[in-house]
This record gives structure tokens, C-alpha cells and sequence, in this order.
């Protein structure tokens, strides 16, 4: 039974993993682009969330309503401002510049912030659970697997069945046809990036209740996200999703038989699938 509690919890972890994962994977869907700043931008919208939460008394859920559309804001500008500049047929400059924007954000969050770990309050949720017949699962953990579901149904839903998700497909696929059908790929791109931007906020929200965070885990919740982008096939977002549970699992299988392997045995099922895997278990064109 200690086997199938493992396995639950596992898979409750891969939906934090899930989140931090699906802004990467829109992105990158769209633009062929990864943001190395990514993880720190998460880093980021948690501090936003916890001064929110901290000036204004707020529940942090309510601080997401605020911190989410300023969050777009922020990815909006910086695709416009910067990104656009170096998007084009060459990878290059956009990881340069995203690496740089990472080293930029730590440093700033350390200036303003210190390097003392804080946590996002949550009260009696933080140790609310329930049970499902010998098995206990948390809320949190419950709450964040079912946001990660959620999230993914929305960004499908709008990738696939709206105006914006239309265009998002043709600027992915030719972007100079498509501003000749009158669309903006810059435009575009800034969209993505903000949306991406939004989904950034929920998984910090998650993160910051969970656990304690400090200006300098951005690059460790950055490697997480790709390997689930990878696992689960650049591109796809279901796949991302599975590709979160994947290493949500390994991980807390790792720990019941050593506590010393839990990250390891996420990164060792890593590179097993991509051995066996290459392009991931749900590569976009196979979808």
C-alpha cells in the first residue's frame, strides 16, 4: 500500500511540475523560443503574490486576481520591447538575452528582497487533508494537480477553438504569410508571452504555498519545466502535463527507497525517456 500512496503523491507533484512547465511549452509552441528566465519569472510573480498578500492582507487566491493581469503585463512588454528584437531563424540570441534577463531578475529580487527564504501564507490550507480509503492526500497538493488540469484544458481550448488560438497557429507556422492575412506577429508573440506570463503567476502562487522560495531557485523550477516540455513533446500540451507527472512520480518513488534520490531519479527518468524518446512521448506533429 506504501507503493500506491508513493505513486499518488507522485503524481499530486507533477502537477506543480505541470505549471511550471505550460507557459514554457505555449511559448515555445508558438514561437520555437525558450525564455531561460522562465523559471526566475516564476520566482518573480511569487514575490509579487507575497507583497500583495502581505500589504494589503489579502487571501493569496485574491492576490492572484491582481498579480495575473500584471503579470501579463509584464510578459507583454518584455516580448515587445526585447524578445521581438531577436525572434528569427536564429536561436541564439533569444536564449543570450533570456539568460541574461534571469541573471538581471535574481539580482534584482536579491537587492529588494535579501536572500532570506519567505513562503506565501495559507493557513489551515497548508495542512488540510482528506482521505481516500487507506491513501491521505493533501489539499494543496490536490488543489495544484487539479489547476494544472485546469490550465491545460484553457490553453488548449483557446489554442484550439478560438480567434487567438488561430492565429497563434499561423504566426507558428509562417509568420509571414499570416501578416499578410493581416496579422501582427509581434503582436501575437507579446500576447503569448503575457498569457504565458499568467499561467507563470498560478504555478508561483502554488509554489509560493508549498514551499519557501529565495531570489536564486529560478534556474532549478526552470530545469523541471523543460524536462517536462521534453518528456512530454515539445509542444504539446497534454504531453507537458504527463510529462510533469512522469517526473513527479520518479521522484517520490526515488525518495521512498532513498531520500537522497528524489531529484536525482526525476533527472535519471529524464534521460531515460529521451534515450528511448527522443522527441518526447507526444511530439506536436504526432498529435
Amino acid at each position: 500500500m506504501i507503493w500506491v500512496d508513493t505513486l499518488v503523491q507522485g503524481i499530486l507533484l507533477g502537477g506543480l511540475y505541470a505549471l511550471f512547465a505550460a507557459g514554457l511549452s505555449l511559448v515555445f509552441g508558438i514561437m520555437r523560443v525558450v525564455n531561460l528566465a522562465h523559471g526566475d519569472l516564476i520566482v518573480m510573480a511569487a514575490y509579487l503574490i507575497l507583497v500583495l498578500v502581505t500589504a494589503l492582507n489579502l487571501s493569496p487566491f485574491v492576490a492572484l486576481l491582481l498579480a495575473a493581469p500584471l503579470m501579463f503585463g509584464v510578459g507583454w512588454l518584455l516580448q515587445q520591447m526585447v524578445l521581438n528584437r531577436t525572434v528569427g531563424a536564429n536561436v541564439l540570441p533569444p536564449l543570450l538575452v533570456t539568460f541574461g534577463l534571469s541573471v538581471v531578475i535574481q539580482n534584482a529580487l536579491l537587492e529588494g528582497f535579501n536572500a532570506d527564504s519567505r513562503r506565501i501564507p495559507a493557513g489551515s490550507l497548508e495542512i488540510a487533508s482528506f482521505s481516500v480509503g487507506p491513501i491521505t492526500i493533501g489539499v494543496m497538493p490536490a488543489l495544484t494537480f487539479a489547476t494544472a488540469i485546469l490550465v491545460t484544458l484553457a490553453l488548449q481550448l483557446i489554442f484550439y477553438r478560438t480567434a487567438l488560438g488561430r492565429a497563434f497557429r499561423a504566426t507558428s507556422d509562417d509568420p509571414d504569410t499570416a501578416s499578410l492575412m493581416g496579422i501582427r506577429p509581434g503582436n501575437i508573440f507579446a500576447v503569448a508571452t503575457g498569457l504565458g506570463m499568467v499561467v507563470a503567476a498560478i504555478a508561483a502562487l502554488y509554489l509560493g504555498m508549498r514551499a519557501n522560495f529565495d531570489p536564486t531557485i529560478g534556474p532549478a523550477r526552470l530545469i523541471y519545466a523543460f524536462e517536462a516540455v521534453i518528456i512530454g513533446g515539445m509542444g504539446s500540451l497534454w504531453g507537458t502535463l504527463i510529462g510533469g507527472i512522469v517526473i513527479g512520480v520518479a521522484q517520490t518513488m526515488g525518495a521512498a527507497i532513498n531520500p537522497e534520490w528524489q531529484i536525482l531519479s526525476g533527472h535519471l527518468a529524464f534521460l531515460f525517456i529521451l534515450l528511448v524518446r527522443p522527441r518526447g512521448l507526444f511530439p506536436a506533429g504526432e498529435r
